[in-house]
């Protein structure tokens, strides 16, 4: 048996469809600096659920050991004096075959549990969640929350684009230029119809937007509105920014579909260069040599898939 954790420790199940399965690990090496295989990963970092489009659930560790009676032991502890509780045993399905466990068992556990918490057990709208899950030979145990999947609900906006980014891949993106929000400010220069900054700015990242095209901007502002949203859209051109960010989104106008040329391109990053420190390039044309000979370095990667259409996903500091 353990006492209760010193030092914060989390718990996050993961699930992503298969052409976002890289989108999903790059996501999580930024906020956690490394990635997993499975469903699980643990960490002692802090990222809210509700911020990953792809985490389900997280634990928030309280207790943990070897044997289950470890853990009834512990949750002994625990006060609610007139709060009701609930127990949910995490269901996970990319586990070694020695840590599954199968719903008849952990039903029993959530049952037993119960029974060693003093309160009112509430399985319906219960006033505490805890959570448990069997991984590497271990019971870990503590207080539950579930994703939102706010993102779900900024799908559907007024103005949109076939070939925009999905909202998944936006709320993505978002995450790996900011994953600290606290302090850091953030441009979308090629802001289109405004996807990456619902996404942004409803996670409370401070971003500003800027295009070139004036009904563009009209859509965008139309669809922050629709979510009250706020934040400055100008158009414009990304030369004309004199101010300095410390992170930067650049989705590159649709190559398949624009008639950018490889000299427009190399200015839009050398200009993403010179207004942020860190820049995350999105594009469906390999762009690695502009990339460096506009004086970035590649920090790291991914490709992701929208039907037949493949975008890169370019960390560059």
């Amino acid at each position: 048996m353990e006492n209760k954790n010193q030092t914060p420790l989390y718990v996050y199940t993961y699930g992503c469809r298969l052409e976002e399965t890289e989108l999903c690990q790059l996501e999580m090496r930024t906020f956690f600096g490394k990635h997993t295989e499975l469903g699980l990963l643990m960490s002692d970092i802090d990222v809210h659920p509700d911020r990953s489009p792809f985490m389900r659930e997280r634990i928030e560790v309280l207790y943990q050991g070897e044997q289950l009676a470890d853990i009834l032991e512990q949750v002994k502890q625990i006060e609610l004096e007139d709060s009701t509780f609930k127990v949910i045993f995490l269901k996970t399905s990319d586990l070694a075959p020695e840590d599954k466990i199968d719903f008849d068992q952990m039903r029993a556990v959530e049952r037993e549990i119960g029974v060693y918490i003093e309160g009112e057990a509430d399985v319906r709208t219960p006033d505490r969640t805890f959570g448990i899950v069997y991984w590497g030979a271990r019971y870990y145990f503590g207080n539950y929350m579930k994703s939102k999947a706010v993102w779900l609900t900024q799908i559907k906006k007024p103005r949109s684009y076939s070939i925009a980014l999905s909202t998944r891949v936006a709320r993505a993106a978002a995450n790996i230029a900011v994953p600290l929000p606290s302090g850091t400010t953030a441009i979308d220069p090629c802001c289109g119809i405004g996807t990456v900054l619902v996404e942004a700015l409803s996670m409370g990242i401070s971003i500003v937007g800027r295009d070139i095209n004036h009904f563009v901007v009209r859509g965008t502002k139309e669809n922050l509105a629709h979510f009250d949203l706020h934040t400055d859209v100008v158009c414009g051109d990304i030369a004309d920014v004199t101010e300095h960010y410390d992170a930067a989104i650049l989705d590159m106008p649709y190559n398949h579909f624009s008639t950018t040329t490889i000299e427009e391109q190399h200015l839009l990053l050398i200009h993403a260069r010179r207004i942020a420190s860190r820049v995350v390039v999105i594009t469906a044309d390999t762009l690695d040599e502009l990339i460096i000979e506009s004086g970035f370095t590649i920090a790291d990667r991914c490709t992701t898939r929208k039907g037949s259409f493949v975008r890169q996903i370019i960390v560059c500091v």
